[in-house]
């Protein structure tokens, strides 16, 4: 039995598994350009390829980074971590 005094013990959320996405951007389109889109089809976002992404933890915004390839696969480094989360 913990100590009252040393207040919770925060380990017993360490392994809680939790959400983490990264949004690439956007866009909008006409429902008819939407039913044509085919394999091979581009579809152009709202953010520049350099342009910083955010990085949610169960839909929360936690830090923003840049978008790499590690190994063949996409990945986030990491460039800044918020103390208060953003709002999208």
């Amino acid at each position: 039995m913990s100590n009252p005094s040393e207040g919770p013990n925060l380990n017993v959320l360490l392994d809680v598994p939790v959400s983490l996405t990264v949004e690439l951007g956007g866009c909008h389109m006409p429902m008819r350009d939407v039913l044509q889109l085919r394999n091979g089809s581009v579809v152009q976002l709202d953010k520049l390829a350099d342009e910083p992404v955010h990085l949610s933890v169960n839909n929360k915004v936690v830090a923003r980074g840049e978008v790499v390839v590690v190994d063949s696969r996409f990945g986030i480094k990491i460039t800044e971590i918020f103390g208060e989360p953003l709002t999208k």
